[in-house]
């Protein structure tokens, strides 16, 4: 049985939420984190990692993608698709839901000046992460390039201002002496 958010229904529910207009800027809301540190029935402490997390079983919410949405489903849809029902329609679902999601990212990075504000990427999965990641390096790079810029600008202004302050102290001690 597949996780409750790799159902036709919930993956249309998220397509609706991701464009919805109120969610322009934002991504559909992400589960609950799971408590950090578990203990086995010997006492043991472990951490528990996806496919094993709530998020990844049938007790998910059913409308909130894990942060590994897209690697589960790809290794469910290839090595059990016979199990989850519509298949070919929960694969056009999450094709669309990803490029959905990949344009929200551009655009929320685009939208960065170099100011130092920042954006927010709650709800993205690490799939979406990596395959931005070369966009964003870009972006900031290309930020990293204009702060320079507006640096070396700054700098420049300052020996200015300082030259013209040397300059004018020059001529003050200059009427001194006549």
């Amino acid at each position: 049985m597949p996780p409750p958010w790799l159902l036709v229904e919930s993956l249309q529910d998220i397509l609706e939420t991701e464009t919805h207009k109120d969610f322009t800027e934002s991504f559909s809301p992400p589960p609950s984190i799971p408590a950090q540190r578990q203990t086995d029935y010997s006492g043991r402490a472990f951490y528990t990692s996806p496919p094993f997390v709530e998020s990844c079983t049938v007790n998910a919410v059913p409308t909130a993608l894990p942060y590994h949405w897209f690697e589960v489903s790809e290794i469910l849809l290839e090595a059990a698709s016979d199990d989850i029902p519509e298949s070919d329609k929960v694969r056009q679902l999450l094709r669309d839901i990803r490029e959905v999601r990949l344009a929200k990212m551009r655009r929320q990075v685009e939208r960065l000046s170099g100011d130092g504000e920042g954006t927010r990427l709650d709800g993205v999965g690490a799939m979406e992460v990596s395959e931005s990641r070369g966009f964003m390096v870009g972006v900031v790079d290309g930020l990293r390039k204009l702060d320079a810029s507006r640096e070396q600008e700054r700098r420049e202004r300052e020996e200015a201002e300082r030259d013209n302050q040397r300059y004018n102290d020059e001529d003050d001690e200059d009427d001194d002496m006549t």
